[in-house]
């Protein structure tokens, strides 16, 4: 699948007391790539919603002035959910700092009911993607 790619530059305002980034920033900006992975995918952002967030690893603290950027592709496709795995990593090093796996469900506008969305699942190209691809089926085996 597509790779997709989002920054950051961490600022005074996002710091925590220990002077590095937020968890809470770090989340929001995560799951914000997320969601941009999954729409764009999908082709419609008011049909994509936030399911689930799987398996949140904070690997690296951040520091002022970083740029942060967040890597994400989908990594599983059902009938009306798709799995995004991001990472986080330092722009300049390359150095994962946090991860973790996202669900986001498409749902009909006005009722909010699930819907089908038409997002296939191409071959895995690297052995990135299909570790990020086993992954997520080991999390989805603990829904089922």
């Amino acid at each position: 699948m597509k790779i997709y790619e989002t920054s950051h530059l961490v600022k005074g305002e996002d710091l925590n007391h220990h002077e590095t980034l937020f968890a809470a920033r770090a989340t929001a900006w995560l799951i914000e790539a997320g969601f941009v992975t999954a729409s764009c995918e999908h082709g419609n952002a008011d049909e994509v919603v936030l399911r689930n967030l799987h398996n949140l690893s904070f690997v690296k603290p951040i520091k002022k002035g970083a740029i942060v950027k967040f890597v994400s592709r989908i990594v599983y496709a059902g009938a009306t959910s798709l799995m995004v795995a991001v990472q986080a990593m330092d722009a300049m090093t390359e150095d994962i700092a946090v991860e973790a796996f996202i669900t986001f469900v498409t749902i009909e506008q006005g009722s909010g009911k699930k819907m089908q969305h038409q997002v296939v699942l191409d071959e895995a190209t690297d052995e990135v993607e299909r570790a990020l691809r086993e992954k997520a089926q080991h999390i989805r085996s603990f829904r089922e």
